[in-house]
């Protein structure tokens, strides 16, 4: 039976969980927070600003204005700002300085948007959800498990803008593994925007990983032995907190489509050809999160059928034990009322006679009731 093969898994699971969270801990790259103060010598919105040329980091001053004038005077090369929940009044002189349409720059300051990716006469506008995994001792109903942010990249031939909106979302690591492959990074900002959507959804793929373990967990409560506590809620809670993360990967397959198919100006065909890898793998993320959502109904039908299947046994008792009472109950009610003639009444063995009778069928209703299963 499928229930007794999830019991014979209960075992192994438990130690397997351990080995993944170590594992997963492992796999995760240092996060460089650019955002904080010490790191943001250009104000609190501006992370870094940094001019590239055939894929190298160019030294100079890292005022955003010179920047540019510097890139356009020579003729090649791209600037790289990057952004951190700006505001209205600190992106006016950025936008006016890279002449970005005003609807993007409405999504990029208020954010809250879905995964897209839309042109602006020569600037490509994409948005991406940053999903991480928040690490917790134990799941419970009130446990946050996936918590997301948004990743705006402004596109243009000369220019690179990143926005980021929420706690996490470093791009520190991205431009550190771009600035070491100089050949990469020499192919224009089409590459910086393939390596953010890159190492987005490498963050799917390790929340999906570490999800599962929270899943196998829950799987392996609802099926051991002492089921009766497990909280339903636990399994609302994940269900609430993957379809958060399913909010944030499911609309990202269209943008990456375009981006890997949809010929655009400021993406090369040579770098489309890496968007279809991260195609490839938006594709297992989407896969697995609808099997996800597809056990984790199972096991809420089947924590709900374990906890049916007990009031179900605790009401066959209850039964049992009031039909077993009914009986001193009937024949002292009979007893107890005012008639001269009523057998045994006056004889000299009556009482005994009669409490033997009453323990004679309790002893039978008990004996059938416990054959069968109700007691």
């Amino acid at each position: 039976m499928p229930m007794a093969g999830n019991l014979r898994k209960v075992g192994s699971l438990r130690g397997v969980d351990s080995l993944r969270k170590v594992a997963r801990l492992g796999r995760r790259k240092p996060r460089v927070d650019l955002s904080h103060p010490a790191r943001s010598p250009l104000g609190s919105a501006v992370v870094n600003c940094v001019t590239y040329r055939h894929g190298i980091r160019q030294p100079g001053s890292s005022d955003v204005t010179a920047a540019v004038k510097q890139v356009r005077a020579q003729g090649d090369g791209f600037v790289w700002l990057g952004l951190h929940q700006p505001t209205v009044r600190e992106f006016e002189g950025i936008a006016e300085l890279f002449d970005l349409h005003p609807l993007a720059i409405e999504d990029a300051v208020l954010a809250h948007q879905r995964p897209k990716v839309e042109r602006y006469g020569q600037t490509l506008f994409a948005v991406f959800k940053s999903c991480y995994y928040v690490d917790h001792a134990e799941l419970t109903a009130t446990s946050e498990v996936v918590d997301t942010g948004e990743i705006m990249v402004f596109v243009g031939h000369d220019f690179v803008i990143t926005v980021r909106h929420g706690r996490h979302g470093s791009l520190g690591h991205v431009r550190e593994e771009l600035e070491s492959n100089p050949e990469q990074l020499a192919k224009g900002p089409a590459t910086v925007l393939h390596a953010i959507a890159d190492h987005v959804v490498d963050d799917y793929l390790n929340v999906v990983e570490s999800v599962q373990a929270d899943i196998d967990q829950v799987e392996t409560d609802v099926f051991a032995e002492d089921s009766a506590g497990v909280d339903p809620g636990r399994i609302y809670q994940l269900k609430r907190e993957l379809l958060e993360f399913k909010r944030a990967v499911v609309p990202l397959a269209r943008p990456l489509q375009e981006l890997a198919s949809r010929p655009l100006s400021v993406v090369q065909p040579e770098i489309q050809a890496y968007f279809r890898d991260v195609e490839d793998h938006l594709l297992r993320v989407t896969e697995q999160v609808a099997a996800f959502d597809e056990l984790l109904n199972s096991i809420l039908q089947a924590h709900l059928a374990q906890v049916t299947v007990a009031q179900n046994a605790d009401m066959r008792k209850i039964t049992a034990w009031a039909a077993v009472v009914a009986v001193p109950t009937m024949a002292c009610g009979i007893y107890g009322m005012n008639f001269d003639h009523m057998p045994e009444l006056h004889t000299r063995y009556g009482y005994w006679v009669t409490l033997g009778a009453i323990a004679l069928v309790c002893a039978v209703l008990y004996r059938g009731f416990r054959r069968n299963g109700w007691l």
